[in-house]
């Protein structure tokens, strides 16, 4: 009993370092899968930073520069176009067009002649300078054909005039060289820009939002901000953050790096793993409850066959004295002196008492032997004893038995004395539970054969009989205690189911080995195997 609690407990905290360790496994692989997404990350919010910079540095150039140049271009041309001396005006104007407002640049011009005195009046709408492609493509929508005419022309020559020209092109290099001056990281890069490039990755990502980040400069120094984002910490442990240099495509400037830790990681990993941990905690809560009654049935059932074996020893030993008392009643109920002529009268019914008294006797010291293999301290005597004169006897004992049957028992036994290492009294039962179980389970002629001889470094004591047999889905349980093959509503055999229980365990306490072999109809055949390392010859 304790030994299984041992196994059971020993299994239950196998499995509980099992799931333990599964667990760590799953949580170090979600750990690596999540620094590696960080670092992707992290690596693209420095390159989308600094496209975003780039674009956001060139279109203030292109804003600033591009509209006034334009406007200027479109002055000069518009004053090639009149034939006579004239004044430009340039506004901008919006114009519906299609259900939609656009921009339009709204050009009047006034041409005087000096010998006429004549005086006209030329007005024309361009597009703005980034919807050219447009003004190619299509007509606009003017009052005039003339003015449209002059307003395609006016626009192409001056889109020929800006590519001719380059100026604008040599314009935006020369602010980007004079962009190129130092000025300060803390300056060079804007803090809530950057938080929210941050932040819009991390939620594309569907990482945990409460992150935090540093940016450090080539000596390792955070950088300092007057006004900081609520998540820039200039104090964050960065031994396991992932960085990424905020400029990677410039090698010739100062190397900034950017610094970004989440400190919920352990909450955002084991929240990724919740399904597997509730399904190991489940696991492991029904083992345990499962474990735990097991305990509590086995303790129960232990406690019953303890009450069971008590009160078995109790009552066979009850038993015992009035056996002894009948067996001494029916001694002196056969003696002349003490009976005198009614002994002849009563010789046949004392003769039945005893008997059954004997009978009787049996039947109880077997549930005492029954109860004590349960207690499983069986005491042996060992010694050195004869097992050729213990069959033979046995034999000549049952031999009665079968003659008064009709039947027959054959003994072949070999004529050199075998002697074995072992306890008389419950080797003499071993074989005569075998050979009375022969008998018992034989038909209404028995023939019964008794061998015993040496083959193969063993001793072997087989006892054969063409009785009823055995089916396959019984053999494995009829040593099992209290066993009986089902026989339906017919009990024409006598008995408890103790006799081969007793045989087993007695057989394994002496390390012999038990086989049976059975056929329904044709008989059965016990053989007890005892190797030459355990007898004495």
């Amino acid at each position: 009993m304790d030994v299984v609690i041992a196994f059971v407990a020993s299994a239950m905290i196998a499995l509980l370092l099992i799931q333990f360790y599964q667990v760590s496994q799953l949580y170090d692989r979600k750990s690596i899968e999540f620094k590696a997404k960080v670092q992707t990350l992290v690596e693209r919010i420095a390159i989308r930073h600094e496209k975003a910079v780039e674009i956001k540095k060139y279109l203030h150039v292109v804003r600033k520069d591009i509209s006034p140049q334009y406007k200027d271009i479109l002055k000069h041309e518009f004053q090639n176009l009149l034939t006579a001396k004239s004044t430009v005006s340039i506004k901008d104007t919006m114009i519906l067009e299609n259900g939609k407002l656009e921009k339009y640049l709204a050009i009047e011009g006034m041409s005087a002649d000096s010998v006429t005195g004549l005086k006209t009046k030329h007005q024309v709408l361009a597009r703005d300078v980034s919807q050219i492609n447009d003004v190619l493509n299509k007509d606009m929508n003017l009052t005039k054909s003339s003015d449209n005419a002059v307003a395609r022309e006016l626009d192409q020559r001056v889109m020929s005039q800006i590519f001719k020209k380059s100026r604008v092109i040599n314009e935006m290099l020369f602010a980007a060289f004079h962009d190129n001056t130092y000025t300060s990281p803390e300056k060079r890069i804007d803090l809530a820009f950057l938080d929210s490039i941050i932040c819009y990755e991390t939620c594309h990502d569907k990482l945990p939002m409460d992150f935090e980040f540093v940016l450090i400069n080539s000596e390792n120094v955070p950088l300092k901000y007057s006004y900081p984002t609520p998540r820039y910490n200039i104090k964050m442990d960065t031994t396991n953050a992932a960085k990424a240099i905020i400029f990677p495509s410039n090698i010739l400037d100062e190397t900034i790096r950017i610094m970004l830790k989440f400190p919920s990681k352990k909450s955002y990993l084991f929240k990724e793993m919740e399904m597997p941990l509730t399904i190991s905690l489940l696991l492991v809560i029904l083992i345990a409850v499962a474990i735990s009654y097991m305990f509590h049935t086995i303790l129960t059932q232990k406690k019953l066959s303890e009450l069971k074996n008590d009160f078995i020893s109790n009552m066979t030993h009850e038993f015992k004295t009035p056996i002894s008392t009948i067996s001494l009643a029916c001694q002196a109920m056969n003696d002349k002196d003490m009976m005198g002529e009614i002994v002849e009268r009563t010789t046949p019914f004392v003769k039945m008492i005893q008997d059954e008294n004997r009978r009787l006797e049996i039947l109880v010291e077997r549930i005492l032997q029954s109860a004590t293999i349960d207690k499983g301290d069986i005491p042996l005597k060992i010694e050195k004893i004869n097992l050729t004169d213990i069959v033979k006897d046995l034999c000549n004992k049952a031999q009665f038995r079968i003659q008064g049957n009709l039947g027959e028992l054959i003994t072949k036994i070999d004529e050199e004395p075998i002697f074995i290492q072992g306890d008389k009294m419950h080797t003499t039962n071993v074989v005569s539970n075998l050979i009375d179980n022969a008998i018992k389970y034989s038909k209404e002629r028995p023939k019964i054969s008794v061998l015993l001889y040496k083959q193969n470094n063993e001793i072997v004591l087989s006892i054969q009989d063409e009785g009823i047999g055995i089916s396959k889905e019984h053999i494995s349980k009829i040593f099992d205690k209290l066993y009986r093959v089902p026989t339906g509503n017919v009990h024409n055999v006598k008995g408890f189911g103790l006799g081969l229980s007793y045989v087993k365990a007695i057989t394994t306490l002496n390390q012999w080995k038990l086989d049976v072999k059975s056929q329904i109809n044709i008989g059965s055949t016990f053989s007890v195997r005892i190797p030459l390392n355990k007898s004495s010859i």
